[in-house]
């Protein structure tokens, strides 16, 4: 079983910046991915950014060059860092873990955390 915690989410103006942090914790798992999904009002769920254990980053088109992730396997957290942040921007976003069991390393498990509010002002 796994657990996720985020924080750092709040308000911003339009141009500015907000950093996330995910923190995950348990015992018996392997973490393979981490990454930050998104929900705005009346929108299916995004993919915002993830990283790989590999170190692999993929990132969705309309925050490339402006959201850096960053993962660190020793504390297993993940962090995303959102600069020259837009209105568009403003959604629910998600910490995802993605892994498996160590007596069932070939089958992945996806965890989620809680969501943290992300707002834009303009």
């Amino acid at each position: 079983q796994v657990q996720l915690v985020e924080s750092g989410g709040g308000l911003v103006q339009a141009g500015g910046s907000l950093s996330l942090s995910c923190a995950a914790s348990g015992s018996s798992f392997n973490i393979n991915t981490m990454g930050w999904y998104r929900q705005a009002p009346g929108k299916q769920r995004e993919r915002v950014a993830t990283v790989t254990t590999a170190g692999s980053l993929n990132y969705a088109d309309s925050v490339k060059g402006r959201f850096t992730i960053s993962r660190d396997k020793a504390k297993n957290t993940v962090h995303l860092q959102m600069n020259s942040l837009k209105p568009e921007d403003t959604a629910v976003y998600y910490c995802k873990v993605t892994g498996a069991r160590t007596w069932s390393p070939r089958y992945e498990h996806d965890y989620w955390g809680q969501g943290t509010q992300v707002t834009v002002s303009s």
